[in-house]
């Protein structure tokens, strides 16, 4: 049997952890047989997840992220485990991993906005920390055996940024709706004042944009609302904080890690959802929202476009006055959508089957 390792340290994190979980889920559900999976969790998740199948074996891998630690005792780890091939999901990997790898690259967005405003460390710091993630990111790029992509628009990004040498080992694969959502239930007693408002899901890092939403909604009637629904973190807190200075400050409410019945209360009852990211590799919650058809308004960056062609309603995410008109525009023309038959494009599970067939190409040849 094939021993194929996956990097799950992320697992219980937003973002990456959803295509963690999705991808561990259904591979669970598919019942390999002809595979050993090694699962490298953190100690703190471990004892949390479950498989069914005897092939998934968990294993402790503590190393954080961006550490000395991932760099020499999870590459000891691994090398131990003796993998016929390993997935990192994330940019972070031992860069003197040597044996047969494939990696996920969910965007460019780090790359692309290098400013010290998206960490919490002093700038010199970050500017020493950035110089060498880039060179880990360019590693692994480079020494990839194959590389996932979640959109066609981050593989275009890639090959400008690598070269196009890289193309053919590119592989733009969608992700779509977590599994957790589709059995959860919608807590209809969720208890608010008013029924007109917009909602934004996601996390309050910069490139996020976040700022020129609120500051686009000042001038929007006093009768409607935003609900800005995200993690508990410092950007939380930043974000608290700008509100707190905003003209839209009695209109926007900010709700902290909803459970998932909370979510599908939203996404069913908001009039739309609002996405002003300035760069992104896929956007979960637009696919979330659109299975419940939740209207999406959001930036015109190039991978809404791939993922919505003109099933959206699109602005201009540096300019706040825009982002006010487009809503404006809405709330006085309530367009509608259609995405029931893009819907049926984005799936997770299609995602696993896919991913696992990148695993069979690799370990077929070893």
């Amino acid at each position: 049997m094939k021993k194929i390792g996956i990097d799950a340290r992320f697992y219980f994190q937003t973002g990456v952890g959803t295509y963690i979980r999705n991808l561990l889920f259904y591979l669970d559900k598919k019942n390999p047989k002809k595979e050993i999976f090694y699962v490298y969790l953190r100690r703190q998740d471990a004892a949390k997840i479950k498989f069914k199948n005897k092939n998934i074996i968990k294993r402790i891998a503590d190393q954080k992220w961006h550490s000395f630690s991932e760099q020499l005792s999870f590459l000891a780890l691994l090398v131990k485990d003796n993998l016929d091939l390993m997935h990192f999901t994330y940019f972070s990997y031992p860069v003197f991993y040597w044996k047969k790898f494939i990696a996920t690259i969910h965007d460019t967005t780090p790359l692309f906005f290098k400013t010290g405003k998206a960490s919490t460390k002093n700038t010199l710091i970050y500017q020493i920390k950035h110089f060498f993630f880039k060179i880990v990111v360019y590693l692994q790029v480079k020494r990839a055996i194959k590389i996932i992509t979640p959109t066609y628009a981050v593989k275009k990004q890639l090959t400008d940024i690598y070269g196009s040498e890289i193309s053919k080992k590119l592989y733009p694969i969608y992700e779509g709706v977590s599994y957790e959502i589709f059995t959860a239930k919608e807590n209809k007693s969720f208890g608010i004042k008013f029924k007109d408002f917009f909602i934004y899901v996601g996390n309050f890092y910069p490139h996020k944009n976040v700022e020129r939403l609120i500051d686009a909604f000042a001038k929007i009637s006093d009768k409607y609302h935003l609900i800005l629904i995200g993690p508990n973190d410092y950007f939380t807190d930043r974000i608290i904080k700008y509100i707190g200075t905003s003209k839209s400050k009695n209109k926007i409410i900010l709700i902290k890690n909803p459970p998932m019945s909370d979510l599908i209360f939203f996404y069913k009852n908001a009039l739309a959802i609002i996405h002003p990211s300035l760069s992104e590799g896929f956007g979960l919650p637009l696919v979330e929202a659109a299975y419940f058809d939740t209207p999406i308004m959001a930036s015109n960056i190039e991978i809404f476009k791939e993922l919505w062609g003109d099933q959206y309603l699109s602005f201009d995410a540096r300019d706040s006055s825009d982002i006010y008109k487009k809503i404006q525009y809405f709330i006085d023309k309530k367009p509608r959508f259609e995405y029931n038959k893009i819907i049926k494009k984005y799936s997770f599970e299609k995602m696993s089957q896919e991913t696992l067939k990148i695993y069979h190409s690799v370990t077929q040849n070893s």
